[in-house]
């Protein structure tokens, strides 16, 4: 842990004086007007929290309309972002607020639109030789016989560029594809279709360049969809997540593998899959995970003995420059 922070036994974690004072003062983004509002403005209210607890000068700001009028008269000296989805999570409000020379937490601009981008951060694991299940860009209704034949059933349907796993459909079938890629291509008109992977689910929390326990998913919906990350109860989180050390290790490796490839910085969250045959396959990349009650970052921080209120301080630590320290 840094030198610039403490633990207080009667009142939790605590950041120093100096760190405050580096800090200044912290705006959370949440919000925005993407598919995720609701999941944003829970994130948010779950870090300002953790913030202000911790001794920040924090608070919050609701994003809606033109991005560039966060920045017009700004009250603030560095942002925490909290935006999931697009507007906060694709390198838009990250070009913003660097144009304006305001620090933010988590990855730029490139690394931000590269992995909110799930084709094509595939074709960047593909051309690095890391393991991603086989996939196609579709763009017509025209491409379903073509892309059943050259891929295996079933397969996975997802808009390019939403999280939360919004607009994602498992198909077994030519007409279901069909049907998928309707509901994908209202979302989003880049769709991405790749072989499903059968097998149990993984998820890899980052945290300044080191990889967090894993985590073992199980839900009994047809995978870890939004009602399963955000709102179900009976969503069953494994942790230890039940590998065998070497394969967990294996596991934190290739995370950590596709998060720098795409160039992603301080923190950030890894899905990857494991076939029957025991081998990892890596579904994406999300540089600015769900904080909320049940997320899995926080989750994952505790399993390693971090608090929810040191996490977010030492998410926000990054965005100070070393003169700043």
């Amino acid at each position: 842990m840094s030198e610039m922070a403490r633990t207080v036994d009667s009142q939790g974690y605590q950041a120093d004086p100096e760190t405050l004072k580096a800090l200044g003062r912290v705006a959370v983004f949440m919000g925005g007007d993407s598919a995720e509002r609701e999941v944003s403005l829970k994130s948010g209210q779950a870090v300002l929290s953790a913030l202000v607890s911790a001794g920040v000068d924090a608070y919050a700001v609701d994003v809606r309309g033109c991005l560039l009028k966060t920045v017009e008269e700004p009250e603030f000296d560095r942002v925490f972002i909290a935006l999931h989805g697009r507007g906060g999570e694709d390198g838009t409000i990250q070009a913003i607020l660097s144009q304006a020379g305001i620090p933010f937490t988590g990855s730029d601009v490139l690394a931000s639109a590269l992995a909110m981008d799930k084709l094509r951060s595939k074709y960047v694991f593909e051309g690095c030789g890391l393991p991603t299940p086989k996939f196609r860009a579709m763009g017509s209704v025209e491409e379903a016989g073509s892309i059943v034949q050259s891929l295996s059933l079933p397969l996975s349907v997802k808009p390019s560029r939403e999280g939360s796993s919004i607009g994602i459909r498992k198909v077994n079938s030519e007409q279901e594809l069909v049907e998928a890629y309707t509901q994908a291509a209202a979302l989003d008109p880049l769709v991405l279709v790749e072989e499903w992977i059968e097998g149990p689910e993984f998820t890899v929390s980052l945290l300044q360049d080191q990889a967090l326990p894993a985590i073992g998913l199980s839900t009994d919906h047809v995978f870890y969809d939004y009602d399963a990350k955000y709102l179900a109860d009976d969503t069953r989180y494994q942790i230890p997540c039940g590998l065998d050390p070497d394969s967990e290790l294996k596991l934190q490796h290739l995370a950590l593998d596709a998060f720098r490839v795409l160039g992603c910085r301080t923190w950030g969250r890894v899905d990857i899959m494991q076939d029957r045959q025991g081998e990892f396959w890596i579904l994406e990349v999300n540089t600015v995970p769900g904080m909320t009650d049940h997320s899995l970052v926080p989750m994952s921080a505790r399993a390693a003995g971090i608090s929810f209120e040191e996490l977010v301080v030492r998410i926000l630590m990054d965005t100070l420059e070393a003169g700043d320290a």
